[in-house]
């Protein structure tokens, strides 16, 4: 096989995953690019007492419910739905204090797991991420998870 054939393949099937609206995940896996090309570093800010995550990042309407912050262990965390069909991982770094990320990989477009003792895992090829920063801690993953504002809102963790 000539490298010419692989790349015309693996763009044919790009464009047929594309074509099938396939979920974003995928098709930033086939990408040469990272996943969120944008800016994928984390946001290093100060959390405020509510434990909102200084993050610029959005993931839907503000002040939407994710998740009963019962239901988020504090040193662990949760994956949970978001609007528009995202995934976010919420870490509970604290009793009043929540994290959140993307929950897609940057390294391959994989979903990574809940958050456990203080580190986000993805399970496709074992990056590592900090939760209470989204920052790598063990790669093939070169950049971070992208922040997501949250709060603490009574009992439940909001989109900010």
């Amino acid at each position: 096989m000539n490298t010419e054939s692989l790349v015309s393949r693996r763009a044919a099937l790009c464009g047929i995953a594309v074509a099938l609206a396939v979920p974003s995940g995928l098709v930033t896996a086939c990408s040469s690019t990272p996943a969120g090309s944008g800016d994928t570093t984390p946001t290093q800010g100060g959390s405020t007492p509510t434990g909102s995550t200084g993050s610029t990042g959005s993931a839907g309407t503000s002040g939407t419910a994710l998740v009963a912050l019962a239901d988020v262990p504090e040193g662990g965390g949760a994956v949970v739905d978001a609007p528009g069909g995202k995934k976010i991982v919420v870490a509970r770094i604290s009793a009043t204090e929540v994290k959140a990320f993307d929950a897609t990989c940057p390294h391959q477009g994989s979903m990574v797991a809940e958050p456990s003792g203080g580190t986000i895992t993805c399970p496709s090829h074992g990056s590592q991420f900090g939760a209470s920063d989204g920052a790598v801690k063990k790669g093939p993953a070169t950049t971070g998870l992208r922040a997501v504002s949250v709060k603490v809102d009574g009992d439940q963790v909001v989109l900010t």
